[in-house]
Formats: structure tokens, sequence, C-alpha cells
């Protein structure tokens, strides 16, 4: 029997030669935010990418909140990262954690680096500590207070944790190589005086850690064993080892960068979104015309959908952008056998069927999915009166145009053949009634073979139609003219919001918030989770029927 070949990616192929060769007994991998706004779709690679490798291993996933600057963070953060977290099916049991857990324990460790000699007090302000670093091609100063004693190194440290230092006056600086070709390694600062609150630690604290020096000593400290995250930190990993290293780690965790993932066309700094919900040209961080993982979910699209495009972007060391095409077509191959075909009419006109007898309804069997037989099916109400899409007649129409015109015949889905007898324009010259006849002998079902029709539409019933505000997304960006103006400012797309009022089936009126649905013919709709009231959902469109991505061939 063949043996099935797998094939791993990079960072797999290092995990298996770490366990081959004994430097570690188990796996342990981590996601590490700072709560300083919302995530968004780059970030859900490196969530699933971290939770993926933990489960393929047996090993751990830890969350934990690198909560190290207090300026910009806010607990409204923590919650919506954990909230898009467990929404994705990263699942750290118990294993959530908060950089600030270990303030004392950093502190400790940035005693331990004085006393070996590593680490000194600085005067120096943030500007001058800037011109003594040097350059790419020149190397930095020493600062003149690089060699105090290690008496009086403590003693200093000791009064910036009293509060006897104020903001800026003073910094602890890991005493490393001022000629070192990498930058981070010129006696980078690692701690910092500021008197913040914090949203965890309250004022407990007035000296904090710099993310350079807590993040690997966070690692260390929770038993990580591989650190994976994206390339801009691998300048940085000489600093993470020498500071797992200098504190006295005997096993530190391997760091080890991937690519981030870029996606075409679409808004994803915090700078750039907060600009947006401030002047009020979206509703929030979770607008469902932003990629944050909040709007995707409140648009509809589902953890599945962004594992599968996750997984489709590859883990590599090469810089690439995917197309938002492929995001959309991961949700439509996720959606399409999983959710009921519901028929709803965007934008209605009436049609009148003459010879159907007044006062007359009949129930009919529709499927709920033709191509998952296991949705089953629901009966739909038909009667004299129905609402059609505008855009399925014409009075004059064009070359293999199939839809109802004069003399024209249709099927009307899941029910007759209907005839275009005449219609009724009012003052404008708009049309507001059609009116036809139908067949009885063509319903549905009843195996007629007389003749055929090119065209098949949707329909609802006037009596039972139920209206609802339908919103239709397009991106943000106007993608013809890309992302950003010659000013920096953004190319805001005109058209990325159309509100229509629908009439829809009635069994769509008691939907809940994140409920999802094909609408026959239009796209893939989610009940609005932020402005849908019970009895009154509002639609967000997830994504049309019609996809300009092509999977490529294996």
């Amino acid at each position: 029997m063949e043996q099935e070949i797998v094939s791993k990616n990079f960072i797999e192929q290092m995990i298996d030669k770490d366990l081959e060769d004994g430097v570690y007994d188990a796996v342990c991998t981590r996601f590490p935010p700072e709560p300083n706004g919302y995530l968004h779709i780059g970030h859900a690679k490196s969530i699933l990418l971290n939770y993926g490798i933990a489960k393929k291993y047996h090993g751990k996933f830890n969350m934990r909140f690198d909560d190290t600057n207090p300026t910009k963070e806010k607990t409204e953060f923590v919650e919506s990262i954990k909230e898009d977290i467990q929404w994705l099916g990263a699942d750290w049991e118990d294993r959530l954690y908060f950089a600030s857990d270990y303030f004392e324990k950093m502190y400790e460790a940035a005693v331990t680096l004085i006393k070996k000699g590593k680490a000194y007090v600085c005067d120096l302000t943030a500007e001058e500590i800037r011109e003594y670093r040097g350059t790419l091609t020149q190397p930095g100063k020493e600062s003149p207070y690089r060699n105090r004693s290690v008496e009086e190194n403590l003693q200093l440290f000791e009064e910036m944790r009293k509060g006897k230092v104020a903001d800026g006056a003073r910094v602890l600086r890991a005493k490393i190589d001022m000629a070192s070709s990498n930058m981070n390694m010129r006696d980078p600062v690692i701690y910092r005086v500021a008197h913040m609150h914090h949203h965890n630690t309250g004022d407990t604290w007035c000296i904090y850690p710099m993310y350079d020096f807590a993040h690997p000593l966070e690692d260390a400290f929770e038993g990580v064993t591989h650190s994976i995250c994206t390339l801009e930190f691998e300048d940085h990993r000489p600093l993470y080892d020498w500071v797992v290293r200098e504190v006295g780690f005997e096993q530190p965790p391997r760091q080890i960068e991937f690519a981030k993932l870029y996606l075409t066309n679409v808004v994803t700094g915090k700078r750039y979104i907060k600009k947006l919900v401030e002047e009020g040209i979206v509703d929030g961080w979770d607008d469902p015309r932003l990629v944050s993982i909040a709007a995707l979910r409140r648009r509809g699209f589902t953890p599945e959908s962004i594992q599968m495009f996750v997984d489709l972007c590859g883990v590599s060391k090469a810089q690439s952008s995917a197309d938002y095409a492929m995001l959309e077509y991961c949700v439509r191959e996720d959606l399409k056998l999983k959710k009921s075909r519901m028929m709803a009419v965007l934008d209605p006109i009436k049609l009148i069927i003459d010879n159907y007898p007044e006062g007359q309804t009949e129930e009919l069997e529709v499927a709920n999915n033709l191509e998952n037989e296991e949705l089953g099916s629901r009966k739909v109400l038909f009667g004299r009166e129905l609402y059609i899409e505008r855009e399925d007649f014409m009075e004059i129409p064009p070359k293999k145009y199939f839809r109802l015109f004069p003399g024209n015949e249709v099927r009307l889905m899941q029910a007759y053949f209907v005839k275009c007898e005449s219609f009724v324009k009012d003052d404008n010259g708009q049309v507001t009634e059609i009116h036809c006849t139908y067949d009885p002998e063509t319903k549905c079902g009843s195996g007629f073979t007389g003749r055929k029709v090119k065209g098949t539409i949707h329909w609802v019933s006037a009596q039972e139609a139920v209206q609802a505000e339908v919103r239709l997304y397009e991106n943000i960006i106007d993608e013809e003219k890309g992302v950003y103006n010659e000013d920096g400012s953004l190319n805001l797309n005109p058209n990325s919001l159309t509100v229509k009022q629908a009439y829809l089936e009635p069994d769509l009126k008691q939907a809940k918030p994140y409920d999802s649905f094909q609408f026959v013919r239009n796209g893939y709709y989610c009940v609005d989770a932020k402005d849908s009231r019970e009895g009154a959902p509002v639609f967000n469109r997830i994504v049309s029927l019609k996809s300009s991505f092509k999977l490529p061939k294996a």
C-alpha cells in the first residue's frame, strides 16, 4: 500500500528537526497581540498558523496579551480580540495570559542583567539616544552613563520603580554592542518611565518593559517552544536570543519568522480605520466594508472560509499579496452546500397573473438547496400577485434577453410558465405593473414536456412578502485608483454601500443575527448583528454569486 506523502511547510520542517534532535520534547506556540486595536485578516493567518501547529503536534496553544504599553491599550480591545480568536476556533483552554502578569518577574530579570553588568541606567534623552545610535554604515557611540557601577545602576533603577523619576528622564538599557551591524543590538532601551494607569495593573507600576525585552521573557516564562512571528521581527531575533540567554534560560524558545498575509486593495492600518470611524464614513471597527475579523464576522464570513483562505495563501518567507477575490471564493465554497436558497426581490416590480383565480393561493414545495438534499424543503405560498426583480422585465429587449418582455414566456421558479401580455406605466414613464397569463399545465414537478422556455426568474408572493433592509457592500477602496492618493489619503469608493428595501420570503422575518442564506440569483446574505431587531432583520450581502477568482490548477 502506497504511503501518502504529506507536504510540510518550512516551519513544520524546523519543528520536526527540533523534536528529532531532542531540543524540545513537546510543542507550545502562542498568539501575542497588543490590545491597541481590532485584529484584521492578517492576524487571522498568525492565529490559525500557531493554533494549527500546536494541534498538529498535540501540543499547547497559549493566548497572551502583550500589554506593556498603557498609552494605547484598552479593555475594549482585549475583549474584542478574545471574541475574534474564539470565533476563529483557536482554543487556548485555560492558558490565557497577560504580559502584565509577569511585570514583577520582568523587573527581577532586569535586575539580574544589571548585576551581571549587562544593563545600565541612562540619562540621555530619546533624541540623544537616537543620535548616539549611529547609522547603518556608521557604528554608534557609547553613552556617557554606560559604565556606571552595578550599585549605582541598582539604586537608580529602584528609584525609577518608586516613581522618583519623571517620564522620559531616564531609561534602562541593555549593554550589548554599540558597533553591532544590527541596529537592534546597539544598547536597546529595555525599560522606560511612564506614569500611566494600566488597564490590568492599575497604578501599581510607573515603569514598563519595552516589547523587545518583555516578549522573549514572556515566551520563556510560559514554556513556549516556537515563537512564530512575521518577517519584520527577523532583525530582532539576535536580541530575542540575547535576552533569554543572559537572563539564564537553559532551553530558550526558538523564534521563526514567516511572511505576512497582505490583501490587495484593503485598509488595515489602525490610523486610517480610526479616521474612517471618527469621520462617520464607516459605523465602527466592525463595519462590513473593512477586513477586521469583527467586520468579516458581521458581514457573514465564516471561520471555515477564513481557514481555507489562509491555507490557500500558504506559509513561506517570500512576501506576496493575495487577491480579495480569493477570500470571496473561499466563502462561496464554504456556503454553497450549507445554506438554504431563498427567494428575495431587491428591486421589486409587481407581476399580476390575470387568469389566476382571485383570492386563490397554493403552497408549493420548494427544495432548500438543490445541491444538498439533506437541507430538506419548505412550503412557499403562490398567488395571483407577485413581486419580481425589475431587471427581469424589459419593454424592448436586446438580443439574447430571455426574461420577461411583451409576448415572451418564462418559468417562475418552482412554479408555472407565465407569458407577458401587457404592462402599466406611471406618469414618469416608469413601469409599475406587469400583466401575465399562466399555463396551469406547466406546474413545476408535473412532468410537463409540451414546450420549453429559455428563462427562469424568481419571485415572492405579494400577499405574504416581508419588507426588509438589504445592504449591498462593495470594496471601500476604489480599486481602479489603488488604496492611497499621492497625499497619503485613501481613495474611497463612493458606491461602497447601497441600501435597498427588498421583499423577502416570510420565513426570513424570523432570521437571527449571523444567520446566512443564499438569495437565489443574487448572492449570499447574512443577518446584521448590530442593526437587526427581533422580527426586523437587516441583511448584509456577504458576496455576490459570480466570482472573478479561479483556483489555480494543481
